[in-house]
């Protein structure tokens, strides 16, 4: 197995995780909020789909603007949306995700982040560093999905 490929199964895995919490539920049920927190199931899947898609931009354009409304708007399932919509947007970032990866030359690609205090300044990432945040973010995500899902 090569890296790439292992990365991309781990993340196929945590995305399928993410959509079986999600699963059987309706609209209403998947922007319910459970717990004491703002967050809600499709708000959740929302947001990884948005942070996968701006991500892959970085790698494949080299530039990254974050835009703190857009950052929070990506929780939240708007009218007009629905879970089914959310879901098919994930499938399709997924597919771009495979395809960007399968067509770097290697994963050493690198790009510098924007300056912001959340990053260390002066800082670059690879292809590779940009998709095991990717991974880490869908997982630490998932466990939000979870407590949400539990507590309805």
């Amino acid at each position: 197995m090569t890296e790439r490929s292992e990365i991309l199964e781990k993340l196929a895995a945590q995305r399928a995780t993410l959509r079986a919490t999600v699963e059987g539920l309706s609209d209403e049920q998947a922007t319910r909020r459970t717990t004491i927190s703002s967050l809600t199931l499709a708000g959740v899947l929302k947001h990884v789909t948005y942070a996968e898609r701006m991500w892959l931009d970085f790698v494949v354009e080299g530039s990254k603007t974050d835009d703190m409304e857009r950052y929070a708007a990506s929780f939240v399932m708007q009218p007009g949306e629905t879970l089914a919509g959310l879901l098919d947007d994930y499938a399709v970032v997924a597919e771009r995700t495979g395809k960007v990866v399968a067509d770097l030359p290697d994963l050493d690609v690198a790009h510098r982040l924007p300056t912001a205090p959340w990053y260390p300044p002066d800082t670059a990432w690879s292809a590779r560093q940009v998709l095991l945040h990717i991974l880490a973010e869908t997982a630490h995500h998932n466990g939000h999905a979870d407590i949400v899902r539990e507590s309805r």
